[in-house]
């Protein structure tokens, strides 16, 4: 008679605050209550959040998904992604009657109220982030070529020249590394001691939470899985915090990513998720686990998150 071996035990660190925030809350339900006023298809401009089991969800209901104006047919309406836009899009829209919804998170839209202001007070900003990234390009589109210079690394900070080293202000995306932005503002300030700071942390409020939330885990953790997109800066943030912390993580978008080989000698497993992962896919990827192992589930949670955002007043 054949002998079945136990699955072997490990302690699964489940971290809180993880997954959607508010900003991408809204921006989804922004796209399902535009289906159901207008019907579809209903166009969105560039990936509404970076998730693709989220957009393809959307797909389904009849969103579609593009990444120039041009690609959205006349007299059809139009929804703007949660990383904000430039502000030459909407202008666009405007000048062609196509009605847009815009589901910009207001967190980044506080950004970019603020770079208005920086620029209309007469000062160059310094902008901490990513190249490439649609959050960057939205934030630069709000104010004129010239008024603003992006700022990658701390490397970066040390070498940027300017003009007018009385009249600067700094700002940051807002899905950065907690750790690595302090890092380039602390060179910043010393560099530029007369540089004002944004009113209030740029870095939003989920960012943050989530950052903290896998700190508290991975230093316990001989593996952390991470969900989340590729493409998201939030998620992989979220990976470097915890190798930062001396564990192994992995980036993965669902269950079928998890390669249970990574699991040989472990004890203890965390995971989290990215700001634009469902809880469906956490779930799923505990399912994996457990294909072999047999799991002691536990969360930890080291803040509690309440915040919501108001709707755009056409689908209130």
């Amino acid at each position: 008679m054949e002998t079945v071996s136990p699955r072997r035990k490990i302690d699964l660190l489940i971290a809180a605050p993880r997954g959607f925030c508010a900003g991408v809350d809204r921006a989804i339900r922004i796209v399902e209550l535009a289906l159901e006023r207008y019907g579809a298809p209903v166009y969105v401009r560039h990936e509404i959040v970076h998730n693709r089991y989220v957009v393809d969800g959307l797909k389904a209901k009849g969103a579609v998904f593009v990444e120039h104006l041009d690609d959205v047919p006349d007299d059809l309406p139009v929804i703007f992604s949660a990383h904000g836009v430039p502000k030459s899009v909407p202008e666009a829209a405007s000048a062609r009657g196509l009605e847009y919804l815009d589901a910009t998170c207001p967190l980044v839209s506080k950004v970019h109220r603020q770079a208005e202001k920086m620029v209309t007070e007469g000062r160059h900003i310094l902008f901490v982030g990513h190249r490439g990234h649609p959050e960057v390009i939205g934030t630069f589109g709000q104010v004129p070529e010239g008024t603003i210079s992006l700022v990658e690394t701390a490397a970066d900070a040390e070498a940027i020249e300017v003009n007018d080293p009385g009249n600067l202000a700094f700002l940051t995306q807002t899905t950065l590394s907690v750790d690595d932005t302090s890092e380039i503002v602390t060179i910043l300030k010393r560099r530029f001691p007369a540089i004002l700071a944004p009113k209030g942390e740029d870095i939003c409020y989920a960012t943050s939470n989530r950052q903290a939330a896998v700190k508290s885990i991975a230093g316990k953790c001989d593996v952390v899985l991470v969900i989340g997109a590729p493409n998201s800066s939030n998620s992989l943030r979220l990976v470097e915090v915890a190798q930062r912390s001396g564990c192994v993580a992995h980036l993965v978008q669902r269950g079928l990513d998890v390669d249970l080989a990574w699991f040989d000698g472990a004890r203890t497993v965390g995971i989290t998720a990215g700001a634009s992962a469902p809880e469906t896919l956490v779930r799923e990827v505990i399912d994996r686990l457990a294909e072999r192992f047999e799991l002691t589930e536990r969360e930890v949670v080291t803040a509690t998150e309440g915040i919501a955002f108001k709707l755009p007043k056409a689908l209130q």
